[in-house]
């Protein structure tokens, strides 16, 4: 016996020191702002369609790319590029186009001008200026631009000839940008016709919205610098849409009605430039309806569509033209539950439901012409996976894309995957992940599925001591939900320990932290603590995202409450865990988890002993008009919901160490919420420690990030390890 077991002690030993002789790693390395953390990233190519020909770019250079073995071939420099502009010089290639599918010409700008350069000819063969423009929009068609500049709409078109559109912009008027404060998908405020003819465009009046004090501190006396901030149930801003027509050089404005109190979406094109298409909602968010116009003048033509919710409807993409069809179009709708796809016709007529079932289309990201099909992103395989599916619009059936398995399309944000698919669609690039796959890069034939990897990344942390990433699911607190969890290890993990546990949280809406991606999309700062002897949990709770309506619906006018009996599920199971140090457990959270980890640090005050919460929410009455109405109803027309869910009356409970952190000039969750606490935990004589980022929003930028996240662990290591 002796002799049998000496093997083991010799193996643990050897263990324990290979672990120990493993690179340890820093902030430095793994957050975004680090000095090192370009390096600990996973090997990307940057990719881009030239017509149906792969195109790479780098900061340099660009491109073509093998399809089959992806070897690259540089085709231009920007030192060439340079040379044949002669006025300054372009930043990168990171940003170059291909705007002509049968034309080598590539798309870039410097400060001063916006160039076609001929990259087979080596020449610039087209220019435009472009000094002053902010928020600009270029439409290959005419070759126009739209931007802004000193609060003015402007128009450039191909000549170079400017045309001011507006005079009366401001701070109070605002053009040419997003509106309704970037919900609804709103991105961008100006939206170029498919002819490059006409451009629609947003006009925000909010002149009576009231001011929020913003304070600059930086110069020699602080200065005011307010937001215009509408508050849930105070006077909201005005939106009208324009249309203006490039040859005519007029602008008419859509008939829509009074603004007043209503919200303007989803604005989309026809295929002819003709009508002007777009998703109107009461303030109360439970009515849409989609509308087209004449973009000729303005006028309204029909209503194609309505749709009800006693809740709310969230409606977050335009409706998407068949491309061989001009009078079809697919909507998303989560109507039955669900957001799937359903095709009408332009006289309003639904014609079929094309996907249907308890999973979610993720993204529409375009259609394979010539197969007349649609090329999904849905999570039908799994609620923590994304895969890209081909659907034939006739039959309904799904051809899968990719290999079943992990996070694909991961290369854009939700609502940008267009970019993914060449121009005729037969072609698309997938940037994917799984858990122990870093990156992994396939190009796809969208009608046959068959693809080619053209890079597989290697893992960046070969050498680096890692935890142990694993994934599972628990019931939520009405005993029938499957809830999704991610565990990260401490490294060097010995099940006979007991170790101290952090429960990184968000739990709001719009938002899915634990997904089958690379260490299951485990954030950095999760293996920086496991590094430092630290259990991590997070846990995705009923209301957070992809999940069906009726999940995120859960949490409807009382945010915060059923998220907190799901997460007091999972600490539930930790508990059950024998390693698991109940005595110090420890919760973090940022935004909505800023709000979620204050909630449980004072609800449960006696299960969490240090609490770090970044951005809170602390009382809904402060946050704004779009998003917290959606959820919560107004103050008037919700007074116990706002009440049950407000922290102030909580600060008494307050028992263990809770540190709240907010940037001082944060535009989303204003500083009055963590003040307020503050003074209510003054009046309670309970004692939180409070941190704040001069000049900075609700997210540090840069290498700030490294010294909040060395700030968050500092605080766990004085009062929980």
């Amino acid at each position: 016996m002796v002799r049998r077991t000496i093997p083991l002690v010799l193996a643990l030993f050897l263990t324990q020191n290979m672990a120990a002789q493993l690179k340890q790693f820093t902030l430095e390395d793994l957050n975004f702002g680090g000095n090192n953390y370009h390096n600990m990233r996973p090997k990307n190519m940057y990719l881009r369609w030239w017509g149906d020909k792969l195109m790479y770019q780098d900061a340099e250079e660009w491109g073509t790319v093998d399809m089959k073995t992806g070897s690259k071939t540089a085709v231009a420099t920007l030192d060439k590029v340079d040379a044949a502009m002669g006025n300054g010089k372009v930043a990168s290639a990171m940003n170059v186009t291909f705007p002509y599918p049968d034309s080598p010409l590539a798309l870039l700008k410097n400060s001063k001008e916006r160039v076609l350069y001929d990259w087979k000819a080596g020449k610039v063969v087209w220019r435009q200026p472009c000094e002053g423009e902010q928020y600009s929009d270029w439409t290959a068609e005419t070759r126009a631009v739209a931007f802004v500049r000193d609060n003015q709409l402007c128009v450039t078109d191909a000549e170079g000839a400017t045309r001011t559109l507006t005079t009366d912009g401001s701070r109070d008027i605002v053009y040419g940008q997003a509106v309704h404060r970037n919900e609804f998908g709103i991105m961008k405020g100006t939206f170029w016709s498919p002819d490059g003819k006409r451009l629609a465009f947003y006009r925000m009046d909010q002149s009576m919205v009231t001011d929020y004090p913003q304070v600059n501190t930086f110069t020699r006396i602080a200065t005011e610098e307010p937001d215009k901030y509408p508050m849930a149930g105070m006077t909201s801003h005005k939106v009208t849409v324009g249309v203006y027509d490039l040859s005519t050089g007029k602008t008419v404005y859509l008939d829509a009605g009074d603004p007043t109190d209503r919200y303007f979406t989803n604005i989309a094109w026809s295929p002819d430039s003709k009508t002007v298409y777009m998703i109107e909602l009461n303030r109360d968010q439970t009515d849409m309806a989609l509308r087209s116009y004449d973009a000729a003048s303005g006028k309204r033509k029909t209503t194609l569509y309505t749709e009800h919710d006693d809740k709310y409807v969230q409606p977050m993409t335009p409706i998407a033209f068949l491309p061989w069809d001009d009078t079809k179009f697919l909507l998303q709708s989560q109507r039955d539950g669900y957001n799937h796809l359903y095709l009408f016709d332009t006289e309003g007529r639904e014609l079929r439901q094309v996907t249907s079932g308890k999973w979610v289309v993720i993204d529409l990201v375009g259609f394979n012409k010539a197969k007349k099909s649609a090329i999904i992103l849905s999570n039908e395989a799994s609620p923590i996976q994304n895969n890209l599916y081909a659907v034939d619009l006739k039959s309904g059936r799904r051809t899968l894309l990719d290999n079943g398995r992990g996070m694909h399309a991961a290369y854009f944000g939700r609502g940008d995957k267009g970019g993914m698919l060449s121009a005729s669609g037969k072609w698309l690039f997938d940037h994917y992940t799984e858990p122990d796959v870093p990156r992994d890069i396939c190009v796809t034939n969208t009608a046959t599925a068959a693809s080619n990897r053209i890079l597989s990344a290697p893992d960046p942390w070969a050498g680096y001591a890692v935890p142990e990433y694993s994934c599972g699911t628990i019931k939520a607190a009405d005993d029938s939900t499957d809830l999704y969890f991610r565990m990260v290890k401490p490294i060097g993990f010995d099940p006979a320990k007991k170790y101290p546990t952090v429960v990184y949280v968000y739990g709001g809406p719009n938002v899915r932290n634990v997904e089958a991606g690379w260490h299951y999309a485990s954030r950095s700062w999760e293996t920086y603590m496991a590094q430092k002897g630290y259990l991590l949990f997070i846990l995705d709770n009923r209301g957070s995202s992809d999940r069906g309506r009726d999940f995120e619906q859960a949490t409807f006018r009382h945010l915060g409450q059923e998220e907190m009996k799901d997460q007091m599920r999972g600490v539930a199971y930790l508990k059950s865990l024998a390693y698991v140090d109940t005595t110090r457990m420890g919760v973090h959270g940022w935004s909505y988890g800023g709000f979620m980890t204050t909630s449980l640090m004072t609800t449960y005050p006696d299960v969490f002993k240090v609490g770090v919460a970044g951005g809170p929410v602390i009382d809904w009455k402060w946050y704004e008009v779009m998003y917290g109405e959606r959820y919560m109803d107004t103050p008037e027309a919700n007074p116990e919901g706002y009440a049950q869910t407000s922290l102030l009356a909580k600060a008494k409970n307050l028992k263990g160490k809770l540190q709240i952190i907010i940037g001082m000039n944060d535009p989303t969750v204003v500083p009055q919420h963590a003040l307020q606490f503050l003074n209510a935990c003054e009046e309670a004589g309970t004692q939180p420690d409070f941190f704040v980022y001069p000049g900075e929003g609700h997210n540090m930028r840069g290498h700030k990030s490294v010294h909040l996240h060395e700030r968050i662990t500092q605080y766990f290591e004085d009062y929980l390890k």
